[in-house]
């Protein structure tokens, strides 16, 4: 057994050293909550903090009324993570993928999704509690979840939307929506001023507003008008206008409308759409994009659970100029 170690530490230790050394295997019953007190002296809730630390490695499980078993020998496991996502599309995918592979093979990830449904969300993280070390958290705009998340047994991090008064509890890795905005239309500014008026398009039961106030901030600046939309759907496109679009759906909406209307992106009115794609690169001579680098983010976010300290990090973004601007 190994020494100075916390107490709770003797209970981890003893079912790793069992596990190592093929006395427990896969469904053996290891000693009740009662049995290891005794053996080692400890208090009910010493014992149990270490058997929560064996659950959130996921080497056991309890059945209620019978005892825990073993459900796992890969005792190499460093982290267990919960990774929880507001929705799938390509740019999440980039990111899963480079988190995936700058993690290492000492971790094992578990991913969900929420959808933007508030009773999902807090139901998948009250069911995760106790059975994982560490908690990647994508919550979205959904206010008031510090006590959700001061309730989580393991590490909690928040993934690119970045709530600033939780900065100081929870190390991040995130998007400043109306920074990265207001900055990538000032280096725009000289292709902008070929415009008169700016459209933020987005929904905001979803996207956050953030980008709204960027786009405020530069418009009053530099003498823009400006309006929040919804949707560009039926909307007819005047000329001087910038459709700064989030949804893809909307920037069909526009390249169909601008079809209908012979006009042309980057001529008589401009797009720029949020998030980066491989299409966008050639989609009507080419769609200016403003991205975060979700790759980034996933490789930063691994760097970040083998730390400490707690780290607030903005994830850098880009304006890709092309020919809608």
């Amino acid at each position: 057994m190994r020494k100075n170690q916390s107490k709770y530490k003797l209970i981890v230790d003893h079912v790793i050293d069992g596990i190592n050394n093929r006395t427990l295997k896969k469904g053996d019953r290891i000693p009740s909550i009662n049995e290891f007190r005794e053996k080692y002296n400890l208090s009910r809730d010493t014992v149990f903090a270490g058997l929560s630390k064996l659950k959130a490695k996921g080497i056991i499980e309890s059945n209620p009324g019978v005892g825990y078993f073993v459900i796992s020998t890969k005792t190499e496991i460093k982290h267990r993570i919960f990774l929880l996502f507001n929705e799938i599309n390509i740019f999440k995918e980039d990111l899963y993928n480079s988190f995936i592979e700058a993690i290492g093979t000492t971790t094992s990830v578990d991913l969900y999704f929420h959808n933007y449904n508030r009773d999902v969300f807090e139901t998948l993280i009250n069911e995760a509690n106790h059975k994982y070390t560490t908690y990647i958290i994508m919550s979205g705009k959904f206010m008031g979840i510090e006590p959700l998340l001061s309730s989580l047994s393991g590490r909690v991090f928040l993934l690119d939307h970045f709530h600033p008064q939780l900065k100081g509890q929870y190390s991040s890795v995130a998007q400043d929506f109306e920074k990265d905005t207001y900055e990538a239309l000032v280096s725009g500014l000289e292709l902008l001023k070929n415009y008169k008026h700016l459209f933020m398009v987005q929904k905001e039961d979803f996207e956050p507003e953030e980008r709204f106030n960027g786009l405020t901030e530069f418009c009053k600046q530099y003498n823009f008008s400006y309006d929040y939309i919804s949707t560009v759907k039926n909307r007819l496109i005047a000329k001087g206008e910038v459709y700064l679009v989030v949804n893809d759906r909307d920037l069909v909406y526009l390249l169909k409308q601008a079809d209908a209307q012979n006009m042309t992106p980057g001529r008589e009115f401009g797009i720029i759409s949020y998030n980066d794609t491989v299409l966008k690169e050639v989609l009507a001579g080419g769609i200016t994009t403003l991205s975060t680098d979700f790759k980034q983010m996933g490789k930063t976010m691994a760097s970040l659970i083998n730390k400490r300290k707690l780290e607030t990090i903005d994830n850098p973004w880009k304006l890709n100029v092309r020919n809608s601007l």
